[in-house]
């Protein structure tokens, strides 16, 4: 199958962003005197920071409001640059743009943080459109996310089209609009998480990645 259309997710997918999300939850949960080890916050990457603060608070929506604010208070200024591009990612994307792919980002992260970080790493120039969550609005989740993408697109037809992610989030949203997804397991998703979510391909590496999306490239 070729796909034409592609949508990445950001964390986890293009790039290692564990040490700035940690350190920015930590220092959302240090203001309410919440101390968890680092390793237990992981599952903050991926969903809408609202899902992962509520249990923390028991649903108290001004205190998982502040959270938010304290975590966006050290990300905007500290934790954003926290980040690393994965091996290969740039290549891959040099790769499928020479092809004519069409690629865009899907992110649950707020819409301007998004850009920054493509923009730090310099690979916003690959991408034909930036979609992410709204700072104060509906679109926060990636289902939201993917459907005001393809609507900005112009898709209608989802069978060219392939999510590409590393938790359920982003396979249950590709599926929720339609289109397939490549769940990769060199971000923070186990395995077990995409098999369940039902990710019509696993790839371990970017290496892999690269020859399932190249698969069909001249030379390949």
């Amino acid at each position: 199958m070729t796909y034409t259309h592609i949508f990445f997710d950001l964390d986890g997918t293009l790039t290692d962003s564990k040490p700035g999300i940690i350190r920015s939850v930590e220092h959302a949960l240090d203001f309410f005197h919440i101390h968890v080890p680092p390793e237990q916050l992981i599952p903050f990457i991926g969903p809408p920071l609202r899902d992962s603060f509520a249990p923390f608070f028991e649903n108290d929506t001004a205190r998982v409001d502040m959270a938010i604010q304290k975590y966006r208070e050290y990300y905007s200024a500290k934790g954003i640059f926290e980040n690393s591009l994965y091996d290969g990612i740039t290549d891959l994307l040099r790769g499928l743009q020479a092809l004519g792919r069409r690629l865009c980002v899907a992110t649950s992260k707020p819409e301007p943080f998004a850009r920054r970080v493509l923009e730090h790493f310099r690979i916003d120039g690959f991408f034909s459109f930036v979609a992410g969550a709204e700072l104060h609005g509906p679109r926060n989740n990636k289902t939201e996310v993917l459907r005001y993408a393809c609507t900005q697109l112009g898709i209608e037809d989802m069978n060219p089209c392939l999510m590409v992610g590393d938790r359920k989030y982003d396979v249950r949203g590709a599926h929720n609009v339609g289109m397939a997804c490549a769940g990769v397991l060199y971000g923070y998703g186990p395995r077990e998480e995409l098999t369940e979510a039902r990710a019509e391909y696993l790839c371990a590496s970017v290496d892999d990645l690269e020859k399932l999306l190249l698969a069909d490239a001249p030379g390949a």
